[in-house]
């Protein structure tokens, strides 16, 4: 069982699963959307998830043109899990507070989009776009 919240603690979630496998997208959209080098993330079944408080405080914005969402806090601004498809979700790795001791970088994908200025200084397996 893990356990998550954004910054200011309005939402928060909890997973029944073991958490282990962490995937780093260096694309430019999740780039623009953290302000960083892209984002990590932990992909879940969603019969695994379970919003405890805030669902009222989620906000999402969609990208015109493409197929690519985000959520967050309404009052933080804290990137938060959402949708990946009908079974999978993506949860931002560092809103993990509890549960997360086996988290580790296993995928970094879309590296041919990264940064100049990004150095992937771990052992995880990179793909040039999405994981396959």
């Amino acid at each position: 069982m893990a356990f998550g919240e954004c910054n200011c603690g309005a939402v928060t979630f909890e997973i029944d699963a073991e958490l282990s496998d962490v995937f780093v997208c260096h694309c430019s959209i999740c780039r623009r959307s953290t302000g960083g080098n892209g984002i990590a993330v932990i992909v879940i079944d969603n019969n695994t998830f379970r919003w405890l408080s805030g669902e009222d405080q989620i906000a999402t914005w969609k990208k015109p043109g493409a197929d690519w969402q985000t959520w967050f806090c309404r009052i933080c601004g804290s990137s938060l899990p959402g949708l990946n498809d009908a079974s999978r979700m993506f949860v931002p790795a560092g809103l993990i507070s509890q549960g997360g001791e086996s988290l580790t970088v296993k995928h970094h994908i879309w590296v041919d989009s990264k940064a100049v200025w990004d150095e992937i200084g771990n052992s995880g397996q990179q793909h040039p776009e999405a994981f396959k």
